[in-house]
């Protein structure tokens, strides 16, 4: 709420943040001491003690945002600015959907070659590439097809490490905490998909012009290459040590 409200008032925006960090605040310190006291908490702060983990979690975030963040700013250019309807939309959102197909359904085969650090660091890579591709191109052509090579390469790059980031935090954690450790994965996914929804939101609302779409789309390849610089921290091999197998969960879409 507090991101939607900066292009109303920024002094509410700058209440409603400090507010939110006040909450998350007072939530960590009850859970802190209710595991001192013996008790058992909701969230155990102890999952936040694995280094490999809270870099896959950050990788998880801004994958999401990515994706939430993404699809928000082109449909809402292509409808607004291009006039195109719902289901024209649709049909351009079909070459994301296609790279995050092709890449997911080979998930299993590039995890047997590849590292899960490199998949996630050439998912961001690729993904970041998209997103520049969608700016220049768009401006440079009227044409619904100048989306197409964007959307493709952001598809196949979300699609390349959707997966290994999860394996990566929930490798880093023995059987008996995979339900503690998947809950926490799935909160902070979501939290992404709001996050890159919202910082898109805000930014054309706050101007829905082809200027606010290049704004939009470059804030979100910033947050793409901090999601890289986070991935390239982690270990080149992960899960080794557990004992748990990485599991391969069917990537969500929002396309």
């Amino acid at each position: 709420m507090g991101i939607l409200a900066a292009d109303n008032d920024i002094w509410l925006m700058i209440a409603l943040l400090v507010l939110g960090v006040l909450v998350l605040w007072w939530f960590f310190r009850s859970v802190r001491a209710r595991e001192a006291s013996g008790r058992e908490p909701l969230l155990s702060l102890r999952l936040f003690h694995n280094r490999t983990s809270n870099l896959g979690l950050v990788t998880q975030n801004i994958q999401w945002l990515l994706l939430m963040g993404t699809s928000f700013t082109v449909a809402a250019y292509l409808q607004v600015v291009r006039g195109y309807d719902a289901i024209q939309t649709g049909v351009i959102f079909t070459a994301a959907t296609l790279g995050l197909l092709v890449t997911s359904l080979s998930a299993e085969r590039l995890a047997g070659r590849h590292s899960q650090r490199t998949l996630v660091m050439t998912g961001f890579a690729v993904s970041v590439v998209g997103v520049v591709a969608l700016v220049a191109l768009a401006g440079s052509f009227s044409t619904a097809w100048a989306f197409v090579p964007g959307l493709l390469l952001i598809g196949l790059g979300l699609g390349v490490m959707l997966t290994p980031s999860v394996n990566v935090v929930q490798s880093s954690f023995p059987e008996e905490q995979q339900g503690e450790i998947s809950g926490l994965s799935r909160s902070v996914s979501n939290l992404g998909s709001s996050f890159g929804t919202a910082i898109a939101g805000t930014i054309l609302v706050a101007g829905l012009t082809k200027g606010a779409y290049a704004v939009a789309m470059i804030t979100l390849a910033v947050f793409g290459l901090g999601g890289l610089a986070a991935a390239a921290f982690l270990p080149r091999e992960t899960g080794s040590n557990t004992g748990h197998t990485p599991r391969t969960p069917a990537p969500r879409t929002s396309a």
